[in-house]
C-alpha cells in the first residue's frame, strides 16, 4: 500500500507545483474551465487515458465547461506521491 503524506510534504507540494490546487477532505481538488463544452470533454478524455496508464482514476464533475477533478488513494485513506503525480498530469493537460 501506497504511504500516505505528511502535512508538511502537502503543504510544500501545493506550494512549490500545484499552485492551482487546494487540499479538501484529504482530496486534491482542482476545477478547470474550458472556453467549450467540448474543450472541457476532451480534456476529460485526456485525463482518463492517462489515469488509465497510471491506474489512478480521480473523480471528475463536468459542469457545462467548468471542470472539477478530485484527486485522492481511497485505498490508503489519504494523499500519496501518486496523488502528486497526477495532479501534475492533469495541470499539463489542462495547459
Amino acid at each position: 500500500m501506497a504511504e500516505l503524506l505528511t502535512d508538511d510534504q502537502i503543504d510544500a507540494a501545493l506550494r512549490d507545483h500545484l499552485p492551482e490546487w487546494k487540499v479538501v477532505d484529504n482530496a486534491l481538488v482542482r476545477s478547470v474551465e474550458k472556453s467549450t463544452f467540448m474543450d472541457g470533454i476532451r480534456l476529460v478524455a485526456t485525463v482518463a487515458q492517462l489515469a488509465e496508464s497510471m491506474n489512478h482514476h480521480p473523480d471528475i464533475d463536468i459542469r457545462y465547461r467548468t471542470i472539477t477533478f478530485k484527486v485522492t488513494n481511497h485505498e490508503a485513506g489519504g494523499l500519496t506521491d501518486d496523488d502528486l503525480v497526477l495532479a501534475r498530469h492533469i495541470d499539463t493537460a489542462a495547459g
